[in-house]
């Protein structure tokens, strides 16, 4: 769904989830300018659950935020990122869709952005 020539993709291992479940993600960036941040939003829609971040490159963290901002410093150069998150959400039907977004943000502007959706499930 990129609009920007993909400057950024998103690509989620797994389509569909059940509760409890991780979701593996990985971000490819073909920006080559200068930026701030990579942001990564999750949304469960009709719901107020979020997805927590677990890891990242490889490297445990506990970041229980629906909205992980990744420094350019933080990453170095790197034109892939990896990240599992997990949700102990339970959706109020039989399931419901979630949305991951990522974007390339440069003095708080967004300069590109992809979305990937996946089902969760009870």
């Amino acid at each position: 769904m990129n609009s920007d020539s993909n400057l950024i993709s998103l690509e989620l291992a797994e389509d569909h989830v059940i509760s409890g479940q991780n979701i593996h993600g990985i971000i490819k960036l073909s920006y080559d300018s200068r930026y701030d941040t990579i942001v990564i939003n999750s949304q469960i829609e009709d719901s107020s659950g979020t997805f927590e971040f677990v890891e990242l490159n490889g490297k445990k963290i506990d970041y229980p935020y629906a909205r992980l901002s990744i420094f350019e410093k933080d990453i170095s150069g790197q034109k892939q990122i990896a990240f599992v998150a997990r949700t102990n959400h339970i959706p109020r039907d039989a399931s419901a869709k979630v949305k991951f977004r990522v974007s390339i943000i440069q003095e708080h502007k967004e300069i590109s952005s992809d979305i990937s959706y996946i089902i969760l499930s009870r």
